[in-house]
């Protein structure tokens, strides 16, 4: 598989300004309904520790760098949340159980092979469960400043909200909303599709 472009973890202060309510926006994206989630590269949890708060079951954060994991480790508060190190590729193999939600932040747009991810997750959710995407916009880096520097993926790697759901619908699901959930951000929420194979 070749490996994710530009997926690197940024520092805590940078995440806090640009997702200053992690929480909020999990809240918005209707992650609260969810019984249990998986966070899928879940970095150092900025995402996966406020999903806990809103879940009423397990979190798991999935992501293939232990030291991310270990930090994410450091801020638990909660038995559950659960880190699992591993390929997301291998997403049914990691997870003891299907969950109701499946979360990915910042990381679409690295990963070569888009509908084998969405496969993977859709293996892994419950009948009636829920995918949700979050994604740079399509503009570029100068457009999407964070700290006085522009950031986020390169133009050429960003997707549109139409291009995220024709990526991920193939393997399975139909786009329910597209959101916006930062200056620099959308949201898609996916749910299994009725007419899968």
């Amino acid at each position: 598989m070749t490996e994710f472009r530009n997926t690197a973890q940024p520092d805590r202060d940078w995440w806090d300004t640009l997702w200053p309510g992690p929480r909020d926006t999990l809240e918005s994206l209707g992650t609260g309904d969810c019984g249990s989630l998986v966070d899928i590269c879940c970095g150092d949890g900025h995402f996966t520790v406020p999903a806990a708060d809103l879940v009423s079951g397990p979190v798991y954060g999935v992501d293939l760098d232990p030291e991310l994991l270990e930090a994410l480790e450091a801020r638990l508060e909660t038995e559950r949340i659960e880190t699992v190190e591993g390929d997301a590729m291998a997403l049914p193999d990691l997870l003891p159980e299907p969950v109701g939600c499946a979360l990915l932040a910042n990381t679409l747009h690295g990963v070569p092979e888009k509908r084998a991810l969405a496969e993977a997750v859709a293996a892994v959710l419950e009948p009636d469960g829920r995918f949700v995407v979050i994604n740079w916009v399509d503009a570029p880096p100068e457009e999407t400043w964070v700290l006085d520097e522009p950031r986020g993926p390169p133009a050429e790697l960003r997707m549109t909200p139409k291009e995220t759901v024709e990526a991920i619908e193939p393997a399975g699901f139909d786009a329910r909303e597209t959101v916006s959930v930062s200056p620099h951000h959308y949201a898609v929420t996916f749910d299994l599709s009725a007419h899968r194979g």
